[in-house]
């Protein structure tokens, strides 16, 4: 049996992996740049709202979200 030689690793990975790591919020708005999904938009603004509610709800700011509904 001959012995396999070890793969080279690809160029082009090595050039992904030697880049800066980007954040969630700017991959996401790669990701609807790209692709031209800006429909997207309105939906995750929504969502996040919807999270920042829940996460002061539970806060010392809850009385007074409560009063604006």
């Amino acid at each position: 049996m001959s012995k396999k030689e070890p793969q080279k690793p690809d160029p082009d990975f090595l050039d992904q992996a030697s880049r800066k790591q980007t954040g969630l919020v700017s991959e996401m708005i790669g990701f609807l740049r790209a692709n031209k999904k800006w429909w997207l938009a309105p939906i995750l603004v929504a969502i996040l709202l919807l999270g920042l509610l829940v996460v002061l709800g539970g806060t010392a700011a809850a009385p007074f979200i409560y009063t604006l509904f």
